[in-house]
């Protein structure tokens, strides 16, 4: 890693402009594949929403909980996380916890673990709604056959799953799908309904509008591949892509802002630093903020307009309000999943609007020492609270953090008596605090919300219309968190090089 304010050179092969899991992604495998790659990145450390950060004696992960794939397994479209850092010879840098339950779910009459493995799930859920067994373990088993026909979509991108549909069935009958529309055609039980709807936070849309085919692929790679921490925080993994793009004689520079991308009789050339230096390269690959990378670095005029308005009428997703806390309270006894998510009821669209109005009925609750204690002190844990909240929902998040950190913390009290009297340590994170840190519109930390008409194709190509300029990361396909942009990564390698098939690049 390098903090000098200008490039070694001033031409490269590939230039990256921020070093989301995404953009380290592409570059380790573009400079893997022997090109010349540089990542520019304004923060001081990489990995964007995977960045950790230090307090005292504390070392919190910003926005990161779990990640799947991280083993291999007999599914199909499964393990890519593990197989992508074997190819890039660092996987032995990740020390990988496995967690089980991969969540917990509570409200008023349940309380239901959730593990990580396909039979155990289905009979967890079956036996907390045994007259829904079937309905249940057939709505399990499509969500793992969409996820292979999807992996496979993936695979032949160039080629739509149209031209082939016996190969596709259940993408193409779910492709314009909420996935509440399908619990209610599957299960006839409304709790069954909303406990398997339970991990919505995850891609920020409630049921009436979260696309079911991104809902069925997210819930069985934890299902089926398996949940897990990374050992030291997930600071570790995007460290690990660094010392991938290093290995292979890529560069990174920290805390240098990306002033322009440098357009040229029609084409990306390059960029131009904000110290001034101009660095030049055939290939620009964006991690940032689609909207900015298009009508702030670029420059929308280089751009048909028909793309500019498809960019202008999509819609963003929710954000986050974060409680990053400490306590000398004994969480292991607290009877916690590594991650428990505490509502009011089984309404999750009302759970979902109160957020949008800023005043968020549920969160919830990580504790990331019960499966790491090396990040606090002995004898304290790490509580990290979440909720999902409208970024306009406060006229000032500096006014409004002190009140809705205690109303977070006094809500988690309720399920953990003596926490307020316990805290060693608590900061909170705003909307305003992601959008700082990422440059992500209103601190959005999905990219576009994943509807079904903006996931997959739905969303904008990797490969943009500016010759030399491509996008990576949650703005574009597949679509957002961690498996979907370091999926969006390979995919942008992928067309940089001309390799069409993902495995041919692991």
């Amino acid at each position: 890693m390098r903090f000098h304010e200008e490039a070694s050179r001033d031409r490269y092969d590939a230039i990256v402009v921020g070093s989301g899991l995404g953009g380290l992604t592409s570059a380790a495998l573009l400079a893997r594949a022997g090109r010349r790659v540089l990542v520019v990145e304004r923060h001081d450390r990489p990995g964007g929403y995977a960045h950790a950060f230090r307090r005292r004696g504390y070392r919190f992960d910003s926005a990161v909980h779990l990640v799947s794939g991280c083993e291999p397994v007999p599914f199909e479209g499964g393990g890519f996380l593990h197989e992508l850092l074997c190819a890039l010879g660092v996987r032995e840098r990740c020390d990988f916890v496995r967690v089980d339950p991969c969540y917990r779910v509570e409200w008023p009459g349940l309380t239901l673990d959730a593990p990580c493995e396909l039979d155990r799930f289905v009979e967890a859920y079956s036996e907390r709604f045994p007259r829904q067994a079937k309905r249940i373990r057939g709505f399990v088993e499509d969500c793992l056959t969409i996820r292979g026909e999807a992996s496979r979509a993936e695979e032949q991108s160039r080629v739509s799953p149209f031209a082939r549909p016996e190969r596709f069935p259940l993408l193409l009958r779910y492709r314009r799908a909420v996935l509440g529309d399908v619990l209610r055609d599957r299960l006839d039980d409304p709790g069954a309904r909303a406990a398997l709807a339970a991990l919505w936070p995850y891609l920020g849309l409630p049921p009436s509008r979260v696309s079911f085919l991104y809902y069925a692929t997210m819930l069985t790679s934890y299902v089926a591949d398996g949940a897990f921490y990374c050992r030291g925080t997930f600071q570790t993994l995007a460290d690990a892509l660094v010392e991938a793009l290093v290995r292979f004689g890529g560069e990174l520079l920290l805390r240098v802002p990306v002033r322009r991308i440098w357009v040229e009789e029609g084409r990306a050339v390059g960029v131009v630093l904000e110290s001034g230096q101009r660095v030049r390269a055939p290939v620009v690959v964006s991690n940032a903020d689609a909207r900015q990378t298009i009508g702030e670095l670029a420059g929308a005029e280089h751009f048909p307009p028909r793309y500019t308005a498809r960019l202008r009428a999509a819609q963003s997703s929710i954000s986050a309000f974060v409680v990053y806390a400490a306590t000398s309270l004994d969480l292991s006894a607290a009877d916690l999943a590594h991650e428990t998510f505490l509502y009011p009821d089984a309404d999750h669209e009302h759970a979902y609007r109160s957020g949008l109005d800023g005043e968020p009925r549920w969160l919830s609750l990580t504790v990331p020492t019960g499966v790491d204690p090396s990040l606090a002190p002995p004898g304290e844990h790490q509580l990290v609270l979440t909720t999902l909240v409208g970024a306009r929902s406060a006229a000032s998040w500096r006014d409004a953090k002190p009140a809705r950190m205690e109303a977070m913390l006094r809500r988690a009290e309720q399920r953990l008596p003596g926490l307020l009297g316990a805290l060693s340590f608590a900061e909170a994170a705003t909307p305003r605090t992601m959008e700082r840190y990422t440059r992500n519109e209103e601190g959005a930390i999905y990219g576009f919300d994943v509807t079904p008409a903006q996931v997959g194709p739905g969303r904008l190509d990797n490969q943009t219309p500016l010759p030399g300029l491509y996008l990576t990361g949650h703005w574009t396909r597949p679509g957002g968190g961690v498996a979907g942009v370091v999926r969006s990564g390979l995919r942008t390698a992928g067309q940089v090089l001309g390799v069409e098939r993902e495995r041919e690049l692991i």
